[in-house]
């Protein structure tokens, strides 16, 4: 190693252990952090999650939520409380993370179609990702009595004439049956495909709620920064530094996060989603107006001040949405 390398990996690792220190001090220093841990919260973040609720009320029991980007876990361990005793909470991310208990997760890139196919897989079944209901004995067996009669059809008389008159007759019936028969086969086919697209597309839009934290810079509230910057918790866990940049891929996360609700949120659900302030927020609201009885800003009281995130909350989807105004370009 030349003496440039040494003393430029020198800097380096003096600039993260001052990012360090400071990063402790502010933790030292914020109310949130501090009740987080006390209360047994993943991180801070779910007070902002907390707060958005207190005055939105987005969260009835037996919902089903999905959260996008969800570690640490903070926000799919408010959405698990708020909606037991029969709710579902499905967690996606990148990075593995031990969800908390009752919450589901997917480990992948949530911009993958196959991830976001195996999310839609998960939450056709109704059941899947709830807590089971009991088994209820001692119900009895209720079984139709059997009084012994027999329903019996009336005899058909016998038709006077020929063999090959007979014979004539039925083959003419049976030629007809049939072309009906195909005709009924087609139309049938017609309206099964028909109803199994309109069915597969309903079983789709099963969910009630739709948070996305992705690109989170949380903070974890034990242990230190991992010290290599080729470790993906490294990277996942800090935004770039560059206003624009961070802002422009917040805009990229929340459109497809709003393209996932587009195809899976009920009528009448909700959608929270954090992003990056800048130029091309006003674009995505505008589509989410689209899309949402109401839009609003937010930006929770447990966010810092200096911090560039806020929130957007689209409350109630609209029965009817055109698709084209809510993924129109800026």
């Amino acid at each position: 190693m030349s003496p440039l390398d040494k003393l430029y990996l020198i800097a380096c690792c003096g600039a993260r252990f001052s990012s360090s220190k400071r990063w402790t001090d502010r933790q030292r220093g914020d109310q949130f952090a501090r009740a987080a841990k006390v209360q047994g919260l993943k991180s801070r973040a779910a007070f902002k999650l907390l707060q958005i609720n207190d005055r939105y009320r987005l969260f009835k029991p037996g919902m089903t939520v999905v959260d996008l980007g969800f570690a640490p876990g903070s926000w799919s361990q408010v959405a698990i409380d708020l909606t037991k005793p029969r709710g579902r909470v499905l967690g996606v991310d990148l990075i593995p993370v031990q969800p908390p208990k009752g919450v589901s997760t997917i480990q992948g890139d949530f911009l993958s179609p196959d991830v976001q196919a195996e999310i839609k897989s998960f939450l056709r079944d109704p059941e899947r990702g709830r807590l089971r209901r009991p088994l209820m004995f001692g119900m009895p067996d209720i079984t139709p009595s059997d009084d012994g009669h027999i329903d019996q059809g009336l005899l058909e008389d016998a038709e006077s004439g020929g063999y090959l008159e007979r014979e004539s007759h039925i083959a003419v019936e049976e030629a007809e049956q049939q072309h009906q028969q195909q005709e009924k086969n087609m139309a049938s086919e017609q309206t099964q495909t028909q109803e199994e697209e309109h069915e597969h597309e309903h079983k789709d839009k099963c969910i009630d709620v739709v948070l996305s934290d992705m690109w989170e810079p949380w903070d974890p509230l034990d242990g230190l920064y991992k010290k290599s910057i080729s470790n993906p918790y490294y990277r996942l866990m800090n935004t770039s530094g560059v206003a624009f940049r961070d802002h422009a891929g917040s805009m990229d996360l929340c459109r497809a996060a709003l393209q996932f609700s587009y195809d899976t949120l009920k009528v009448g659900g909700h959608f929270v989603c954090k992003f990056y302030q800048g130029v091309e927020d006003k674009a995505l609201e505008k589509s989410l107006k689209a899309m949402f009885h109401k839009v609003h800003r937010e930006k929770p009281e447990s966010s810092r001040s200096e911090s560039k995130e806020a929130y957007f909350v689209g409350i109630k989807r609209l029965a009817k949405v055109d698709k084209d105004a809510v993924f129109a370009g800026p």
